[in-house]
Formats: C-alpha cells, sequence, structure tokens
C-alpha cells in the first residue's frame, strides 16, 4: 500500500531576530531531513512542507 502521512515537529528556538517569522524562514532554508526505511516502511519521499511565512 502506498499513501502519503504527515509527521510533525516541534522546535523551542532562542533567538536574535527581531521576528520570529525571520527565524523560521532562516530554519526552514537550511534544515535538511533524513527519514530512514525500516524494515516494514519503505520511505520513497521526504520534504519540509514550508509555512509561507510572509516577509
Amino acid at each position: 500500500m502506498q499513501d502519503k502521512i504527515l509527521l510533525l515537529i516541534r522546535v523551542m528556538v532562542e533567538t536574535r531576530h527581531k521576528h520570529i517569522n525571520e527565524a523560521i524562514r532562516e530554519l526552514e532554508t537550511n534544515t535538511r531531513i533524513t527519514i530512514p526505511s525500516t524494515k516494514n516502511v519503505k520511505v520513497l519521499k521526504a520534504e519540509l512542507l514550508n509555512t509561507h511565512q510572509k516577509t
């Protein structure tokens, strides 16, 4: 069976940015993920979903 799932993460940050949206954009730009396959689940594709924060 093939399907899509969403895995959510929570990240607590401390930042020098004046606006949190700048910090979010920086993290989204620089974050790379690796989600390995398991014995029973083959990962076909993984991507970070952009939050489309306003600039």
